[in-house]
Parts: C-alpha cells; structure tokens; sequence
C-alpha cells in the first residue's frame, strides 16, 4: 500500500509543482509593492534558512559529508534562488508585469534542451523538440496581449538574468549534486543565496518595509509554500527525470499564472489564451510523456 501510494504521489508531484510554483508570480505581484526586491528576498531567504535547518535538525537528517558537496550545493543555490528569483522580482518591480516575466521564464525549456544536447549528452528526439516549439507558440498565445506592453531595457535584462539563471542552476545541479538529502541541501542552498543577497540589498536598497496584512500573507505563502513546498519537489523532479523533461514543466507556469492571475486579480483571458493552454499541454506531454 505504502508503495502505491508512493507511485501516486509521483504521478501527482508535476501537476502539484506547477499550480504551487505558478503562486509565485502572484505572491511577488501582492509583495513588491511594501517593499523592495532584494531585501524582501533577505527576508524570505533568512526564514527559508533557519526553518529549513530547524527541521533538518529535528528530522536528525544527514548534512553533506564534504566541503566540495557543500560547494556545489551553495553554487546550485546562488544560480536557482538568488539569480533567479532576484531576476524576476526585480523585473517585476522595475515595470514588466508577472504575465510578461512569466513568459520570458517560459523560454526555459528551449535553452535548456539546447544546453542538455551539448554538454549533458541528452538525446532530443525530433517529437520532443515537436513538443518544446508547441508549447512556446502555446506561451505566446496565452500571454501574447501583454507582450507589447511597458516595460524598460533594465527590467528585460533583469528577466533574462533569472532566465540564465534557473536554467544554468537546473543542469548544474543534475551534473554535479543530483542526489542529496531535501532538508539539509536546501538548506545550505537557501544559506548561499542569503550570503549573496543580502550585502546586495544593504548596498543599493533602503531596506523600507511597509508590514501590512498582504506583504505579511505574501512573504509567508513565498516561504511556506514556495521556498520550501515547490523547490523541494523542483528536487524532486530533476532527481527522477532528464533535465529537458523537468523543465519543459515551466511551459505550463504561464497559462496557470494567468489563470491564476484571473481569479485572484480579475485579469480577463481571452479565446487564444485558451488555445495557448491546450497546446501547452501538448507540448508538454510530447515532451515528458512519450518515451
């Protein structure tokens, strides 16, 4: 029974991973405006941090065993948390909208798959690329209306700085960390990303926090949710699939942010918007579900 229900809660773990980091965009969007970029991510970082080596410690789980491992999960941490999601929120703050920055995130899956042949040895087949271009052609029409819309040279750079990064750290950590313990690598990986963000934040930010009832539930629901919910499994999926599969998931973070972004903030989708969701999904599915 155990081991069914292991199976089951697999199967689940892409669909669960989509819907919790698609929130993402979302929490950013009702953060952003009490405070600014970097040091909301101090914030969240520290948290994540401390709750995650807390519970490392409680669970009695083993930390890594050498300085190298250490190393690698700290450089693994910089490119996917503090690249990354200092990319996007500062994009996010600086004019794009979540609609766009989720849109350029998108792209991932197509440097990835291109970066995985060339240094990873994975084996594109021609259905699979079939896969990845319909479901870029399914992204642009989900989020097609908002990409003519503001937004400066500075926030784009910023975007395809968290572009770079989450594809960088996603084959970083499949070539050189593929397996550690959850709690504690992500624990040191969280731990990185502070050291990086954190003189940052001091030496260009005022540090300003307005803690209001959203900018409180938003920094929760990033740490809880997010930070520990959505990368854990993020881990989870590199460890069980080829980096090109895991991350042809991403694929599917626009047209749920802008479903999401319709629920929570009245944001209208239109018909393409539709079609663009359906033909992620294909994407997707030519991509992770053929064999």
């Amino acid at each position: 029974m155990s081991g069914r229900f292991q199976s089951v809660a697999l199967g689940m773990a892409p669909a669960a991973f989509v819907l919790l980091w698609s929130t993402g965009f979302i929490g950013a969007k009702l953060g952003l405006p009490h405070v600014e970029p970097l040091t909301f991510l101090t914030i969240r970082f520290a948290c994540v941090a401390s709750l995650l080596a807390l519970l490392a410690l409680a669970l009695r789980r083993p930390w890594p065993a050498d300085r190298r491992t250490c190393a690698h999960l700290g450089a693994v941490g910089v490119l996917l948390h503090a690249g990354y999601l200092s990319g996007v929120f500062g994009a996010i703050h600086s004019g794009l909208s979540a609609g766009q920055v989720a849109l350029i995130v998108g792209l991932q899956p197509l440097l990835t798959a291109l970066l995985s042949a060339l240094f990873l040895g994975e084996r594109i087949r021609r259905i699979q690329w079939l896969g990845l271009l319909l479901g870029f052609v399914g992204v642009v029409l989900v989020l097609g209306q908002r990409i003519g819309a503001g937004g400066s040279h500075g926030a784009l750079a910023l975007t395809l700085m968290g572009l770079s990064s989450i594809t960088l750290g996603t084959l970083y950590q499949k070539r050189f960390v593929p397996s550690f313990d959850l709690w504690t690598g992500s624990a040191v990986q969280f731990a990185a990303a502070l050291l990086v963000v954190a003189p940052l934040s001091l030496a260009v930010e005022s540090g300003r926090i307005d803690w209001t009832p959203g900018f409180v539930f938003a920094l929760a629901w990033l740490t809880l949710v997010l930070s520990i919910g959505a990368i854990s499994l993020l881990h989870l999926l590199i460890r069980r699939g080829a980096a090109t599969r895991v991350t042809t998931l991403f694929y599917l973070t626009p047209p749920s942010t802008a479903l999401l972004a319709w629920l929570v903030f009245d944001e209208r989708l239109d018909a393409g918007a539709f079609v663009g969701m359906v033909l992620c999904g294909v994407g997707v599915w030519l991509v992770i579900g053929r064999r």
